[in-house]
């Protein structure tokens, strides 16, 4: 007869740390006034295990360009990692509900992105979750506005070059913690280009003037000794972080383009 009162919470343990090194990543944003007047976005990838900072740097907005961006830095540097922990927004999970449960089948570019690689994508369901994160930026959130204002840097990319040459380097020498075991779960990356994965694409039909529409840009595939045309045949469009455009068949890069549908001629190796 009595309405059953809220609970209290659950009682949450202490998650401990990945054991190894590239076992476990964190990738997070933070929209912070990091120069006077200024609101930028701090996009970081760190590993769970030693709180190492891989990559680090400003942009306008976070999103699917700048977490590209971060992973791509990683892999780069240090080769393929297991899983990649994150909150859940819209770049990284589709939400049906709001608050709810992540989707897994319904992937976002993102998403996508990391199953090509083989890299497991964690959702957080609560701030206390991403306790490492939240904890880390507050450091930064303290420090970098005063050491950016005190080496008189006002404009991102002279912040960025800081961030990459000075803070990081420094940061990661004090906070850095040692790893609970010995080892290292990073792989050398082998395989295609690591541009083309780390990037949007869209499935279009070609029509029959061989040319490709992709949001109001028209793209036109040209003359190709494979096959005499590319009429009604399924293809890929990409889209990279910074706005340009390729035609993929298959594994085959048909063009190139700028943003604005510009065909980019291709480049000729020369001949040794």
């Amino acid at each position: 007869m009595i309405a059953r009162s809220k609970g209290k919470g659950k009682h949450r343990k202490r998650r401990d740390r990945a054991p190894w090194p590239g076992m476990m990543l964190h990738q997070d944003g933070s929209d912070h006034q990091w120069v006077a007047g200024v609101r930028w976005d701090l996009i970081v990838t760190m590993d769970d295990a030693t709180n190492e900072h891989y990559s680090m740097f400003f942009v306008d907005e976070e999103g699917t360009a700048s977490s590209f961006q971060g992973i791509q830095e990683v892999v780069e540097a240090r080769g393929l990692f297991c899983s990649l922990y994150t909150d859940r927004g819209s770049h990284y999970w589709h939400t049906p509900e709001a608050r709810g449960k992540v989707d897994k089948n319904n992937l976002t570019q993102f998403g996508r992105a990391m199953h090509q690689l083989g890299i497991e994508m964690i959702a957080a369901y609560s701030p206390e979750a991403r306790g490492r994160s939240e904890r880390m930026f507050r450091t930064h959130q303290d420090r970098l506005p005063k050491e950016l204002e005190i080496a008189g840097i006002t404009d991102m990319t002279a912040a960025n070059r800081y961030l990459k040459q000075v803070y990081m380097p420094a940061f990661n020498e004090e906070f850095m913690q040692p790893a609970m075991e010995e080892g290292s779960a990073f792989v050398p990356y082998v395989g295609r280009d690591l541009s083309d994965i780390l990037c949007e694409q869209h499935d279009r039909v070609a029509g029959n003037d061989n040319c490709v529409s992709f949001e109001g840009v028209r793209l036109q595939i040209p003359k190709d000794r494979a096959r005499l045309h590319y009429v009604k045949v399924k293809v890929r469009v990409h889209r990279y972080p910074d706005g340009d455009l390729a035609i993929f068949h298959g594994p085959r890069c048909l063009a190139r383009f700028t943003a604005r549908g510009v065909f980019i001629e291709p480049k000729i190796k020369a001949v040794a």
